[in-house]
């Protein structure tokens, strides 16, 4: 039975479909069950994804970024939006005074939402090819136990919704500053990550800038970290990057009525040419060659 036939009428573009058969290596039962545990969270998170996406309104974010920084800035040399973290500046202390750990899941779920519209899509037209993942720079600077012990729960149920529902964003990973040990860890913990994963990700100590420098290009990348971009206002608040650019930004999904949504844009809206013929039933049913994953 398909996915339509079992009632399901959003999120079937094949596009999003095949990210989660990607996720569960082409098992076609396994790769639907995830879609299905996923709409259903859908359904529930903030009282539905749809509507907080479109009335989420993070007011204490400047603050929040005093102490946790989490933000999209330009692209990498490749096109993808690159995505910065800085876990060593948590202070979980003065968070709870600005926020809580719900809203700040919240705002992580809206930001996944507008990656996958209006930013991918936007990176998409100024590349001239189908962009799903982003590239993330983890900045550990100042992380010890006891920073870590402090956001692990809230760590733990944000790696939960980003594995469990938004699969296959993750085009690489660049850890910096990594403190002394994590590298060795990461050497035994590695061993039994999906290889493709572990190519994604690149541990880096302090001299991390040559090998950043050669993903990030200059002008992208926060002075910070080795850049040169100083954006006014500063890089965390500006949410530079295609998607700010009447050029290749157009308006969001969410925000048009459904009538005006082209039948030929799925809800992700890549809007780029994607290389099969967008029918969800084709990889509902099989995949069988059909269907290649697109590239990362």
């Amino acid at each position: 039975m398909t996915l339509e036939q079992e009632g399901y009428t959003k999120n079937l573009d094949t596009i999003t479909l095949l990210r989660f058969l990607r996720a569960r290596k082409f098992d076609v039962q396994l790769a639907k069950q995830m879609f299905t545990e996923s709409e259903k969270w859908r359904s529930e998170f903030g009282g539905g994804v749809d509507n907080l996406a479109r009335t989420f309104d993070y007011t204490e974010k400047p603050e929040v970024f005093k102490y946790y920084p989490q933000y999209y800035h330009k692209t990498d040399k490749d096109g993808r939006p690159v995505y910065v973290e800085q876990l060593g500046k948590v202070d979980l202390e003065a968070l709870r005074k600005v926020t809580t750990d719900e809203r700040m899941l919240q705002n992580l779920v809206t930001e996944y939402e507008k990656l996958a519209d209006p930013r991918l899509p936007a990176a998409s037209r100024k590349a001239g090819c189908l962009l799903e993942t982003c590239c993330t720079i983890m900045d550990m600077k100042g992380v010890g136990l006891a920073k870590a012990g402090q956001v692990y729960g809230y760590l733990q149920r944000a790696s939960g919704i980003s594995q469990n529902y938004y699969p296959e964003r993750l085009g690489k990973l660049y850890v910096i500053n990594a403190p002394w040990g994590f590298s060795g860890v990461f050497a035994v913990v590695k061993r039994f990550l999906d290889p493709v994963t572990v190519a994604k990700i690149h541990v880096l100590g302090s001299g991390y800038k040559s090998e950043l420098l050669a993903q990030v290009p200059k002008e992208n990348l926060p002075k910070e970290f080795g850049g040169e971009c100083e954006c006014q206002g500063g890089c965390q608040l500006s949410d530079a990057g295609p998607w700010q650019d009447p050029q290749w930004a157009r308006t969001p999904k969410r925000a048009q009525p459904v009538d005006d949504i082209p039948a030929t844009e799925s809800h992700t809206g890549e809007g780029v040419p994607t290389g099969t013929d967008g029918n969800p039933g084709m990889v509902q049913e099989q995949t069988g060659g059909h269907a290649a994953p697109a590239a990362q």
